[in-house]
């Protein structure tokens, strides 16, 4: 059987429902030859997990998912096979944790407004210490029985379409591809589905972004045959993953399925390689 790779997870560092060393417990379940924890604007999820990685043999890929301003709306980059100690990349993060937070006090500012009673500290502490995000703000509304489950309190209260235009201070998109770019990584557009037309799609190749997330749960077979021609024809690099939130109760259900090839990954290692040589050179 040939071995595959998820390079799309989540841990209690971000939104996920697995701490960084279950999510290693799974890799080796699922039997992934690579895993790559990509929690939002955070590393920290990456780094309790590599030593457990390293220990037990699994192939732990560099990885976060920036949160990025296109056209006035958020979209999502994946990075890939960054170097992750540098001060310069530190502080984005830590300017992007500052921006999320913002964020989330004017989501709550919007939802009050509706008369829905929901307050900051109840989102930090269901965050429990990870980088604050909308489902832990869904998580508050279905403790306090304003919905019943995520998909309800997205639908009623948390899409970008109920939420308008909340000010916020992330980056626009070319910003961040070129600052992954800086640091020797990889910068991939994250689940386009039906977030983008052709034409936005285009924009981002334009842009400078490295490659795709042609495998992704919303994307069916059409849409990945797609975006799988386009890598081709553009010259990018095709990744994949299960963006996977869950817990061990929900039998994982994308986990080992939702994947790539390890191909794909070592394309992705070997032209990351060559870019962190280049900036070496120039350097």
């Amino acid at each position: 059987m040939p071995s595959k790779a998820d390079l799309h997870i989540h841990t209690t560092c971000s939104d996920g429902r697995l701490s960084p060393e279950e999510v290693i417990k799974l890799a080796q379940l699922k039997k992934l030859s690579a895993v790559s924890i990509t929690d939002h604007d955070t590393l920290e999820g990456y780094k309790i997990a590599k030593p457990i990685a390293d220990k037990h043999g699994v192939e732990l890929i560099p990885g976060v998912e920036i949160t990025t301003v296109f056209h006035e709306k958020e979209a999502h980059i994946l990075a890939y096979y960054f170097e992750t100690d540098t001060n310069y990349f530190e502080e984005f993060l830590i300017a992007q944790k500052d921006s999320r937070t913002n964020r989330i006090k004017g989501i709550i500012n919007t939802l009050n407004n509706q008369k829905i009673d929901v307050d900051y500290h109840e989102v930090w502490a269901e965050a429990d210490g990870g980088n604050l995000g909308r489902p832990h703000i869904a998580k508050v509304l279905i403790q306090k029985g304003y919905v019943s489950g995520m998909n309800e309190a997205f639908k009623l209260y948390l899409s970008n379409e109920k939420l308008g235009n909340i000010k916020n201070n992330y980056p626009d998109s070319e910003e961040a591809i070129q600052m992954i770019k800086n640091v020797g990584g990889a910068a991939i557009l994250a689940h386009p589905g039906r977030l983008y037309t052709q034409e936005e799609v285009e924009e981002f190749i334009d842009m400078g972004i490295d490659g795709i997330e042609y495998i992704h749960p919303s994307h069916n077979y059409r849409r990945q045959e797609f975006y799988s021609k386009l890598c081709e024809e553009k010259s990018l690099l095709k990744t994949g993953g299960s963006d996977y939130h869950g817990d061990f109760e929900t039998g994982h259900a994308n986990v080992g399925i939702v994947a790539v090839p390890h191909k794909y990954v070592t394309s992705m290692k070997r032209m990351t390689e060559q870019r962190k040589q280049t900036i070496l050179v120039k350097n």
